[in-house]
């Protein structure tokens, strides 16, 4: 009896411990709680401590931290039909208030990526690179990030238990043949503007010489016009006193002509005065003695 006793009394405080740790529950600050009794969603636990009916009520836990979910080589197209491996990162989360959504429609946040994000993503990302030719998305990287983005989130809109924070393409990933093409298209781009920078440099030397030489021949033309306007300005200034000098005598034979037509004697008095008193040493005979008038 003594035993039986005992045993009984074991269950008994087993049935009440039970019963006891079994009416409450405690909520971290990073899920929420799914209450549910037979089985069946009733509603949901916010964090901290809370209370249910032992033995037919239980607590699903369903965390709301922001996850990463990775997609590697994700085969897909552009526009101009390179094959790319691409490597897509998700970071998402469970909507706090959407928790008994979640867990009545896929029983965890791991069930819901899977059967909804993850075809999303891989549908959504193949039709935006797609309208990007390769050149194109290797160039406007973050325009093809936000595209990509924007094309989830849309397509994902009525699915609101799942909130996505951010979209990151983090690698694009062509073929060997396609990089060795980009490789020597690159390096004939090179060599082009190689060339045209040479034409440019021998264009400007050309410029240079033109207008080298130009300025010479306008400087020899300046010379050369300034050596003729010289010239000419002399022979008007030459002519100028020439035309001067000859009115100038002119002038004078003029008033010289005037004085002897009324003076004969001015001509007998001039060659007296420039005679320097000496007498002829011949004589021609009948002739008279010069400047010698005798009554």
């Amino acid at each position: 009896m003594n035993s039986k006793f005992i045993a009984a009394i074991v269950a008994v405080v087993a049935i009440v411990a039970a019963i006891v740790f079994g009416s409450w529950y405690t909520i971290d600050q990073t899920q929420r709680g799914v209450i549910l009794r037979t089985g069946a969603v009733i509603g949901t636990a916010q964090p901290g401590l809370g209370f249910k009916v032992p033995f037919i009520d239980s607590v699903q836990k369903i965390s709301v931290r922001t996850i990463t979910y990775s997609w590697d080589k994700m085969n897909s197209y552009s526009f101009d039909q390179q094959p790319a491996d691409l490597k897509i990162s998700v970071t998402l989360r469970a909507a706090p208030e959407k928790v008994g959504d979640l867990y009545a429609r896929f029983g965890s946040l791991e069930t819901a990526v899977n059967q909804v994000v993850s075809p999303v993503v891989n549908q959504q990302v193949k039709v935006v690179f797609g309208r990007y030719t390769a050149v194109k998305a290797i160039q406007e990287r973050g325009p093809l990030n936000a595209a990509i983005k924007d094309a989830i989130i849309s397509s994902l809109k009525d699915d609101s238990m799942i909130v996505i924070d951010s979209v990151q393409l983090e690698n694009i990933e062509f073929s060997a043949n396609y990089l060795h093409s980009i490789e020597q298209r690159m390096l004939a781009e090179v060599e082009v503007q190689k060339l045209q920078q040479n034409a440019e440099r021998e264009k400007v030397q050309a410029q240079i010489t033109v207008t080298q030489a130009t300025a010479k021949a306008n400087a020899i033309r300046a010379e050369a016009q300034a050596q003729a306007d010289a010239t000419k300005l002399q022979g008007q200034a030459r002519a100028t006193n020439i035309r001067l000098t000859g009115e100038a005598e002119a002038a004078a034979i003029e008033a010289r002509a005037k004085a002897l037509g009324s003076n004969p004697n001015l001509v007998t008095l001039v060659q007296a005065e420039r005679w320097n008193g000496v007498l002829p040493t011949t004589m021609v005979p009948g002739s008279a003695v010069p400047f010698v008038s005798v009554k």
